[in-house]
């Protein structure tokens, strides 16, 4: 019961954020589901694996939930949407396979530094008061707009995330108004979920030290758990989204993420001195 009340709650943060920074809630999900698959005893040679397939799996969910309330506001360019998906199809599944290849510890020293990353630039962006100039200014190129999503899709794959933390700030660089490139990266975690969860599926499947309720790496009870009130607090987000001025939770998110990050990078500290 404590640990469905983990998930639960785990579901309602990762929602939230998912639907008022477009960043899919992994960040969230992942080191939370790391921190309960070491307690429930799971080896730690899969439960990182477990943790970033679990996270892709809900975040199918919440991208749907997110996107439906973005899109009745007429946020979401369908058009670039379109342009990056064939990328982020083919780079989510590859980040998968790359994933496999990287031992557990690796895998968290990565997502902490990643997260790191993200809170610089999550407590920067909250600084400034115009991100991105309103309307559409010059777009790349389908081949170029196809490489980036593939870019994006790869290391979304691989740190567990719907890929807002990448795909937001690509199209700011590509002068989409803020408002409709978080709402446009929400529609991208879609795909980016599906090719990811898909491929993590894949790479885990038949390994014996998976726990029951499991297809390859990702872990049913979680799942369920996490999107019963992940869908709901993603419609919540997404309305706050467009109402609330972001900066202070922007840089409370920052402070969380280098918490996070922080402690990932301190217990597999050994790797960067070894």
């Amino acid at each position: 019961m404590e640990t469905l009340l983990v998930y639960l709650l785990v579901g309602a943060a990762a929602g939230t954020i998912a639907g008022l920074f477009g960043v899919g809630g992994g960040l969230i999900i992942v080191p939370a589901l790391v921190l309960v698959f070491t307690a429930m005893g799971i080896s730690s040679d899969i439960l990182t694996h477990m943790a970033v397939g679990t996270s892709l799996a809900t975040i199918i969910i919440t991208s749907i939930s997110s996107v439906r309330a973005h899109n009745k506001k007429g946020a979401v360019d369908w058009r670039l949407f379109w342009m990056m998906t064939p990328g982020i199809l083919l780079g989510s599944w590859f980040g998968g396979v790359t994933a496999e290849w990287l031992p557990g510890a690796w895998l968290q020293l990565l997502i902490g530094i990643f997260a790191i990353i993200i809170a610089a630039r999550m407590w920067l962006s909250g600084l400034r008061h115009n991100e991105a100039a309103e309307g559409v200014g010059h777009i790349p190129a389908a081949p170029i707009m196809i490489l980036s999503g593939a870019g994006i899709g790869w290391a979304s794959a691989i740190f567990g995330i719907g890929g807002g933390s990448l795909t937001v700030p690509f199209l700011s660089r590509c002068r989409v108004q803020m408002q409709r490139a978080v709402a446009t990266s929400s529609a991208c975690g879609l795909p980016i979920a599906l090719a990811g969860a898909l491929s993590f599926a894949v790479q885990g499947w038949g390994n014996i030290l998976l726990p029951g309720w499991s297809s390859g790496y990702i872990y049913w009870p979680a799942f369920l758990g996490i999107v019963a009130t992940s869908t709901i607090f993603a419609r919540l987000g997404a309305n706050l989204a467009h109402r609330l001025p972001a900066k202070w939770l922007k840089h409370g998110f920052a402070v969380l993420l280098c918490i996070i990050g922080g402690r990932f990078i301190w217990l597999n500290s050994n790797l960067l001195v070894s």
